[in-house]
Order: structure tokens, then C-alpha cells, then sequence
């Protein structure tokens, strides 16, 4: 195509002043897109009408008020009793210029509300596509993560130690599943209560003789994670397991009043 040629035909007027059918419409965009000059001379035009429209919403209205007042022979002078009445003098030229400004400047706001439109629906389509993405990934993860979890629960290696309510907290029970292999536990906490608000719940692995607590970590995800199930690190050589219930953020050593969950590590 003769880029040029295609400049000069006025058919990007046209554009701008958003007299073209849907399909013109969608070539010339097409064009923009591919050749920066089409994109450039399309800016230009706009910027044209918006200085003509503006020029034009500037004139003097006292001065064409004066000028239609000598014409009907209205020049100050009370004696006057003739009115004059010129013949009227047609300049096409103006009232040309006039309603091509207002066709423009017409098609310069439908053209920018499009533009906005398909800015918008970009937008749109954009997040959707994030939003699919992001579930494909996490349906992805979550599959991976049960088939983990299935290979763990079969496993005959795996230390499995149930962890009973305790004192107040006896309606309360957890369970471990610990992978020695990998220095990890599976924790199944789907026995414990949501926390209240400001506490979180923390888990410990103990040591018997002498009794020595050491902190795994807090479960920060509770109340959001469906399943109740978390991969903790354990590299340590637990003789039990406990859960507490401590302020945010956790505690040096467990708070013993708040101790909802213990069990002790099978000798098998």
C-alpha cells in the first residue's frame, strides 16, 4: 500500500471526524498501529480541529454585535428614520469552515471516547487473562501439593503421631505426619479452632529428657487455608509434638495454659 497516497486521499479526515463505517474504522486503527506516520497524521489532524474549535469559541461578540447594528443602520444617531437594509453577502467559505469544525470536533470526541472504550476493554481483557492464569497456576499447585500428600499418607516410613487435646482444650486434636527423609512435617490441624483475633497458633517439637520445647513455627494461614493442612521444617530429633495458642508473631517458649494439642512420638 501506498502510504502516502492512502495520507492524501482524506480518508483520515474522515476519521477523525468519525464519518467512516465501523470496518473503515477498523482498517485505518489497523493502520495506525502497523505505520507511525498514518498514527502521526492522525494526531495532527486532532490537534488542528482542537485549535480551530478553539479559535472559533473566541470571537469577539461585541464586535460582531457592532457590525450587525451598522448594517441595520443602527449608528448611534437618534434622527436616523431610514433603515437601511444591506443585501446579505453569503460567505460560504465561513460557514463551510464552520460546519467542518463542528463535524470534527464531533468526530474528535467520538474518536477519543473509543479510544478510551477500547483502552478499557484491553484493561479487561488483560485482568482476565491474569485472573485465569493466576487460577490455572494455583489449581496446578494444589494438585501437586494433594498428590504429595497422597504419596506422604502412603507411605510406611512416615511417622504418623496423633496429637490429643489437652486440659481445657480436650475437644481439640491434631495429627503429624513426619518425613525424616526430607526433614519435614505434614501437619493435619483440621481438630483446632480458628484462632481468635490477634493470636496464632504455634507448634513445637519437644525433647523429653530433659523437657526442651523448639519452636517450628507459626501457622500465620490458618483461618484462610480450606484443607488445615501445612508442610512445617523439622530437622530436629522430636520425641513429641504440641501445639499453643500465642499472641502474634509467636513466643520464645510455649505458654503452657494455652497448650491445645501434644503427642508423643511413637518408639516403633
Amino acid at each position: 500500500m501506498d502510504i502516502k497516497a492512502y495520507i492524501e486521499s482524506g480518508i483520515l479526515e474522515l476519521y477523525v471526524a468519525g464519518t467512516l463505517s465501523e470496518k473503515e474504522n477498523e482498517e485505518v486503527y489497523a493502520l495506525m498501529q502497523k505505520h507511525p506516520e498514518v498514527l502521526q497524521e492522525v494526531l495532527e489532524i486532532e490537534a488542528a480541529i482542537v485549535k480551530l474549535t478553539a479559535s472559533t469559541s473566541q470571537r469577539d461578540s461585541d464586535h460582531i454585535l457592532q457590525r450587525i447594528k451598522q448594517t441595520l443602520g443602527f449608528d448611534g444617531n437618534k434622527d436616523t428614520k431610514v433603515v437601511s437594509i444591506a443585501k446579505p453577502k453569503y460567505n460560504w467559505i465561513t460557514y463551510t469552515g464552520w460546519a467542518a469544525s463542528i463535524v470534527l470536533a464531533a468526530g474528535l470526541l467520538w474518536t477519543v471516547n473509543q479510544n478510551k472504550q477500547l483502552q478499557s476493554d484491553v484493561q479487561i481483557a488483560e485482568t482476565q487473562q491474569s485472573l485465569l492464569e493466576t487460577q490455572i497456576a494455583n489449581s496446578k499447585n494444589s494438585l501437586e501439593d494433594a498428590n504429595v500428600l497422597i504419596s506422604v499418607l502412603r507411605d510406611d516410613n512416615i511417622t504418623k503421631v496423633p496429637l490429643a487435646g489437652q486440659g481445657n482444650f480436650a475437644s481439640t486434636f491434631a495429627k503429624v505426619y513426619w518425613d525424616k527423609d526430607s526433614d519435614r512435617i505434614f501437619l493435619d490441624a483440621q481438630g483446632l479452632p480458628d484462632p481468635p483475633e490477634g493470636k496464632v497458633y504455634q507448634v513445637w517439637s519437644l525433647t523429653l529428657t530433659p523437657l526442651t520445647p523448639t519452636s517450628l513455627g507459626t501457622i500465620d494461614s490458618f483461618t484462610a487455608d480450606a484443607n488445615k493442612i501445612f508442610e512445617i521444617k523439622n530437622a530436629n530429633e522430636s520425641e513429641a509434638f504440641g501445639i499453643t495458642l500465642e499472641p502474634a508473631g509467636g513466643s520464645e517458649s510455649p505458654t503452657m495454659d494455652q497448650l491445645y494439642t501434644l503427642g508423643v512420638v511413637s518408639a516403633s
